[in-house]
Formats: C-alpha cells, sequence, structure tokens
C-alpha cells in the first residue's frame, strides 16, 4: 500500500495519531465495535479492557480482507466519559499498541450521550486501505 503520513510544516508531530493520512488501495470500512466477543458479551465494564477487546474485534474483521493494523487509515473513537479517557489515556494506549503496534493513524475521539448496546463504554469504527 502507497501511503503518506500528513503532517503541515511547522505542526508538531500529534503523539498517538497522525493529522492525516494519503493512501490508495481496496477500501475497507468496519462498523462501529464495542467491548464484547462473538457472543456479544461485553468482556468487561472497565474502559481499558472494552477499548482493548473493540480493538481486537476490529482487526478481526480487517483480516478477512486481507488486512491488518498497519493497513487502517482512520479510526473513529465514541467515548462514553472523555474524563475517564483522559484520566486512563496511558492504559488505553498500553492497550491499543498491544493489539494496533505502533502504527497511528488518522484519529478522531468524541464523547456521546450513550450507545445502543447497554454497559458500552467505547465504540470504535475504522477504515482500511489494503494494496
Amino acid at each position: 500500500m502507497d501511503m503518506e503520513i500528513l503532517n503541515p510544516p511547522g505542526w508538531p508531530r500529534p503523539r498517538g495519531y497522525s493529522n492525516g493520512v494519503a493512501a490508495s488501495g481496496r477500501l475497507v470500512f468496519v462498523a462501529g465495535q464495542v467491548g464484547w466477543d462473538q457472543g456479544e458479551r461485553l468482556v468487561s465494564d472497565d474502559l481499558v479492557a472494552q477499548v482493548r477487546q473493540a480493538l481486537r474485534n476490529v482487526v478481526a474483521i480487517l483480516a478477512q480482507a486481507g488486512a491488518g493494523p498497519e493497513h487502517v487509515v482512520r479510526l473513529d473513537w465514541f467515548l462514553a466519559d472523555r474524563v475517564e479517557y483522559a484520566a486512563r489515556a496511558a492504559e488505553i494506549g498500553a492497550a491499543y499498541r498491544e493489539v494496533m503496534g505502533r502504527h497511528f493513524p488518522a484519529m478522531t475521539a468524541v464523547q456521546v450521550a450513550g450507545f445502543v448496546e447497554p454497559g458500552a463504554k467505547v465504540e470504535i469504527e475504522a477504515t482500511a486501505v489494503v494494496p
């Protein structure tokens, strides 16, 4: 895959994400994933555990398209509580690197009013480009 990280001159390099990504190839869109297992049961009521599982779910879906974390060009995070997210950023970062490695696509994180799945604390959707 041809991929270029976009960061305007003079801008500091963002930590844990990229400002933009340009890529060419087959597009793969992954629907929002919550922290549940294949039986659709939340793995925990803990935010970090839900993040880890949601990312594992993203990776499992990517694998069906012959893709991996390195092909992700965008992640959108929907959070129940931005304060909890910020307070646990180091733990979330460690869980992210465990599942996704040191690949940091363009990302957006927003707090939402709630989720369809009761008990969910995070939902993550992805866009990937496969060569």
